[in-house]
């Protein structure tokens, strides 16, 4: 352990009170909130220290959850996504409840089961402005949403494209029944090729998708000759 300024010292591990677990920098990790109706707070510590009476703090950075952010929740925000923001802070080891993951989106995706200890993260939030990296991602689907890994999405053998149920009126039920699906443009020609292959697991399996600017928050009046050059750039790209 080395000693730093102030007395401090750097620890390689701290076991969380009551537990076996242990801890470490790089792991993430639930914090016990003042509030005993708020969820825990999940944060990624950067490092342990202890101070010369022994007291353990962290240092962390903290996720945000889709509802504490500028735009707050959206519906293609998963009930366990997270953002890694850019908000650090110290605080008493003695808050920490327990370890957890937040796997990648893709990793997240791949998942046969998810434990009440795993998250994902496929954006970083920005506190001060509330703007995401990266500020771009796939969409699906006639409503043009990116994909929610809680909501069952089927895909056309056509065009490959994947679909909400709702969005094509169908049930969920009617969704899961499925053994082939095309789309209302893929079914209307005659010569549509049918993949063989079951579907994959997700719309994260598939391959080409189309990219458009997202916005968390709301356009402001000046923001909109920025907004429609994006969209210029976007057409130019997909027309050549």
């Amino acid at each position: 352990m080395a000693k730093t300024r102030q007395g401090k010292r750097d620890l390689d591990a701290y076991t969380i009170s009551g537990t076996n677990k242990v801890v470490r920098a790089g792991d993430c990790v639930l914090m016990r909130p003042s509030d005993t109706d708020t969820a825990p707070y999940v944060a990624l510590v950067e490092k342990i220290e202890a101070d010369l009476r022994n007291s353990v703090r962290v240092r962390v950075r903290w996720y945000y959850r889709p509802e504490e952010s500028v735009g707050g929740r959206r519906q293609f925000h998963g009930v366990k996504e997270l953002f890694l923001s850019d908000h650090y802070d110290v605080q008493s080891a003695h808050t920490i409840e327990d370890r957890c993951t937040v796997h990648s989106f893709k990793n997240y995706t791949k998942l046969e089961d998810v434990g009440a200890e795993d998250y994902y993260c496929r954006f970083e939030y920005k506190t001060a402005t509330g703007g995401f990296t990266p500020d771009r991602v796939a969409v699906y689907c006639k409503c043009e949403m990116p994909y929610n890994p809680d909501d069952l999405m089927v895909q056309c053998e056509g065009c490959k494209d994947w679909y909400h149920p709702a969005c094509v009126n169908m049930t969920i039920e009617q969704a899961k029944q499925l053994d082939h699906f095309l789309c209302s443009n893929c079914s209307s020609g005659d010569d549509t090729k049918r993949s063989q292959n079951t579907f994959p697991v997700s719309p994260m399996a598939n391959g080409k998708v189309r990219q458009l600017l997202v916005h968390f928050h709301m356009i402001k009046v000046g923001c909109l000759l920025c907004l429609l050059h994006s969209i210029w750039q976007y057409i130019f790209h997909m027309t050549h």
